[in-house]
């Protein structure tokens, strides 16, 4: 099955009749009719009118086009019309500080910045002009110094689609930057639409979309994550899809209330700030069968939280495990069974099961020597897989240094048991001696219920430095010391408010600007190589 190009996939929507309707948390930031809800034909409309303000703005074939904006699904519209007339959408999220946004812009020299004029209001605030790193500046809102406001081309015709080769860019997506600047990493239609797409628009028993769900997705669209669902679900046409762009659980409540989903995609995050409304009698979640989280493994508690709240007699929670530049790699089912037992030290979610079938293959290798390890031997993962990206922009060294010939190091330490499952322990940059951060942490959300999160420091000397995120900014200590009586040594626990946690677009933990901000300098115990 070849999937059309994201450029046309909207108009081959529309010709075929589906008959989705998208529910949105908010008005798009590119319309401004105030819709919520859209039926495909209008959706269509959009991404041909919006590649028509791209060509307007003198957007070219083969140029690149940035897109920084607030998260919404706009992000993905966006990339469809700038795939019309052969440019490549170059998707990064307006959660980055303005100066890791100066880097990548200067490492993408853009023809033409997508964004709005609160975007660039608010990199002005911090010292830095993002309309001096393109040459043309366009801004969705209201008019901003040195940009072009959309009402200039709107109007514009829309232009026929130009679709560039298969295997050239389609798309530019960033990776997390939970250690750093972020890597821009270069997908092809080849990997990102007709392999990791086509794959899940399959109907499969039990994990694919059926024509009567209402499929929900809690994400950052900026990521290709929010691309590759698109196609993949609309291409299945549900009942319904239902599109929040944030996690935040007043603004998320009316919206899933409203349109109660029976598949959940959301980013471990989401599902980490939902867990009081899935406790609720009345829950929107009473009607789910499957659940789906990326991005990140998700902590025990939280499984068990939502698989408790669906009425479902056999609800689904698919864990799947990938980076931007592999897709998927591996995944795993959990039931209800699966996350039972508690507070007790086993794998769990940190066993992220098997490689995809056919498609993907994992060893574990020595990081000195970067020599394979036998089974049951941790050690640094790396993967064989055919949705690879092409490469870093402007970074080619570095992809160079993750690569041992068809193998790619993602960076995490784990081990292959003996049936083939893969158990994950750190990344490597944030591993400890003597245990995993994760399997720590894991424990911890366990153990005590009213923290949000939990994070754990590793440095060259001295103890780990555990991180714990309440809603408040208090912990019984009483309580914590009972809690990890059989944990390796930790030092004393620093105790945060929710909203006092630096983290990614997708809700990861920004772990080097907690430990810049908490640990005074001080070095990881990891070497950070492979970061």
């Amino acid at each position: 099955m070849k999937l059309p190009a994201p450029g046309r996939f909207f108009d081959v929507l529309a010709d075929r009749g589906t008959g989705t309707a998208v529910h949105l948390s908010r008005p798009l930031d590119i319309a401004d009719d105030g819709r919520t809800t859209y039926d495909i034909p209008d959706l269509a409309q959009l991404v041909n009118q919006a590649a028509g303000w791209l060509e307007g703005l003198g957007v070219a074939p083969g140029d690149r086009v940035a897109v920084i904006k607030p998260n919404h699904w706009d992000y993905v519209l966006l990339a469809c019309a700038a795939a019309r007339i052969g440019a490549v959408p170059a998707l990064i999220s307006d959660r980055l500080p303005a100066e890791t946004l100066q880097v990548l812009l200067k490492r993408l020299d853009a023809t033409a910045l997508v964004t709005t004029a609160v975007t660039l209001a608010a990199a002005r605030g911090a010292e830095t002009d993002l309309t001096a790193f393109t040459r043309r500046t366009l801004t969705l809102d209201a008019p901003a110094p040195g940009a072009i406001p959309l009402a200039d081309v709107r109007g514009h015709r829309t232009p026929s689609p130009r679709p560039r080769p298969d295997d050239l860019t389609l798309a530019i997506m960033h990776t997390s930057g939970t250690t750093g600047i972020p890597r821009l990493v270069r997908h092809s239609a080849t990997t990102l639409i007709h392999r990791i797409a086509a794959a899940e628009a399959r109907r499969l028993p039990l994990v694919s979309t059926r024509r009567d769900d209402t499929v929900a997705q809690a994400a950052s669209y900026a990521h290709g994550r929010g691309l590759a669902w698109t196609i993949s679900v609309l291409w299945l046409a549900p009942r319904a899809a239902v599109i929040l762009d944030g996690y935040d659980l007043r603004l998320a409540e009316p919206v899933l209330r409203a349109h109660p989903p029976t598949v959940l995609e959301a980013a471990p995050s989401a599902f980490v700030r939902w867990q009081p409304l899935a406790r609720e009698t009345d829950t929107p979640f009473h009607d789910v069968r499957l659940y789906i989280n990326t991005f990140d493994a998700v902590h025990p508690p939280t499984v068990r939280t939502f698989l408790t709240a669906t009425r479902r007699r056999l609800p689904l929670w698919v864990q799947v495990w990938g980076q931007s530049e592999t897709g998927p790699l591996t995944f795993r089912c959990l039931t209800r069974r699966s996350v039972r037992a508690t507070g007790e030290r086993h794998p769990t979610t940190r066993d992220l099961g098997r490689s995809v079938p056919g498609r993907t293959g994992l060893r574990v290798v020595d990081p000195a020597t970067l020599q394979p390890l036998g089974r049951g031997r941790a050690g640094l993962v790396q993967a064989r897989t055919r949705t690879l990206c092409a490469g870093y922009v402007s970074e080619p060294e570095r992809m160079r240094a993750k690569l041992s010939g068809p193998w790619f190091t993602t960076g995490d330490l784990g081990l292959i048991t003996r049936s083939g499952r893969l158990l994950l322990l750190d990344r490597e940059v944030d591993t400890i001696p003597d245990g995993s951060c994760v399997e720590i942490e894991d424990v911890l959300h366990d153990r005590l219920p009213e923290v949000v999160e939990a994070v754990v420091l590793g440095r060259a000397s001295g103890e780990p430095q555990p991180v714990l995120v309440t809603q408040d900014g208090t912990l019984d200590l009483g309580v914590w010391r009972r809690s990890v009586t059989d944990l390796p040594p930790l030092g004393e626990p620093t105790v945060l408010p929710l909203d006092q946690l630096p983290v990614t677009a997708t809700g990861k933990v920004r772990r080097q600007e907690l430990r810049d901000r908490l640990l005074d300098g001080a070095q990881p115990y990891g070497t950070g190589q492979w970061t």
